[in-house]
């Protein structure tokens, strides 16, 4: 295993001096354009004959020429080594300059939150890149999937990954419609949500999230019931909203509503706050320009973004809310 990889390894070898050389029909001229001595390349050129085991010029004190195995080597390996050339010089632009195709894992509760008031200014700025978003409320693997980056809830974000904060902390709130609180007792203390309908988020590893609350220094963790499980917080508002029962939910998400009196905030007392959302990546990889360019852009136009970057694992003690 090991000699095959070492014959896959060094299969270029020589190939650009050989190439070089046929273009010219001369070892001088050929050493002078790769910046080596004549005596390198008929070295380089020996070697590539020997490990192919087929003469590839005909030499003479006057002239070079290609054999047959040359020409055939030579027609081959031309279009291939420049297609090669131009795969790593198109690698290479993608590491000097923001272009390309820049792939983001995000929940879809996040998407009218932080994406949709800077990403049509993001792709004004940048033209030359692409932007695909993966709405989706699983816990994505960015390596194997594909991503650059992925967006979620602080406590969610592995130790290793790097994460720059993209909003401030928030509270998670429990939320009801008018409609559905009329003729209903408003609950006072956690304890009552028992007398109530209670909409439910299920997590990506399939379980029923509890309701987190904080009552005084003590954390609890209600185990509600109701008519509806989502899969996404953006259901759960827009049931909420409709009067199918009451919601907790990320605080942003509902304040639209709240401020225009669809939902009313109860329990406020005893809401817990979560770290915030984050845009995170791995921390062992270069960070390309595209990302550079999309985390700059989010961090600096974001409506209540701080400027900084913020460490996941640090945020994650903030708070232990429910999320998907």
């Amino acid at each position: 295993m090991k000699q095959d990889f070492t014959i896959r390894q060094s299969a270029l070898d020589g190939v650009e001096a050989f190439l070089a050389v046929a273009r010219h029909r001369n070892f001088r001229r050929a050493a002078a354009e790769l910046g080596v001595t004549p005596s390198a390349m008929s070295q380089a050129v020996r070697t590539l004959e020997a490990r192919i085991g087929a003469a590839l010029f005909t030499r003479t004190t006057r002239s070079v020429g290609l054999t047959e195995a040359g020409e055939r080597f030579f027609s081959r390996a031309k279009p291939a080594f420049e297609e090669l050339v131009a795969a790593s010089e198109a690698a290479r632009d993608l590491g000097q300059r923001p272009a390309g195709l820049l792939r983001l894992a995000v929940p879809r509760s996040v998407v009218p939150l932080i994406l949709e008031p800077v990403i049509a200014a993001f792709c004004q700025a940048y033209p030359e890149i692409e932007v695909e978003i993966a709405a989706s409320e699983e816990m994505v693997d960015l390596a194997a999937g594909g991503f650059d980056a992925g967006i979620r809830l602080g406590q969610l974000i592995a130790p290793d990954m790097v994460a720059v904060r993209l909003t401030q902390p928030f509270p998670f709130m429990v939320v009801g419609s008018p409609d559905y609180l009329r003729g209903r007792k408003r609950p006072q203390r956690i304890d009552d949500l028992r007398q109530h309908a209670c909409l439910r988020l299920r997590r990506s590893n399939g379980s029923i999230a509890p309701w987190p609350f904080v009552d005084g220094n003590k954390s609890v963790e209600a185990i509600v019931s109701g008519p509806l499980i989502a899969h996404d917080y953006a259901t759960l508002v827009g049931a909420a909203i409709q009067g199918v029962g009451l919601a907790q939910v990320p605080g942003p998400l509902a304040r639209a509503a709240i401020a225009d009196g669809r939902l009313q905030a109860l329990l406020t007392p005893f809401a817990v706050t979560g770290p915030g959302v984050f845009l995170y990546y791995p921390g062992k990889r270069q960070v390309l320009p595209k990302l550079r360019a999309f985390i700059e852009h989010v961090r600096y136009r974001g409506a209540d973004t701080p400027r900084g970057a913020a460490n996941a694992k640090g945020s994650r003690k903030l708070s232990r809310a429910s999320s998907s």
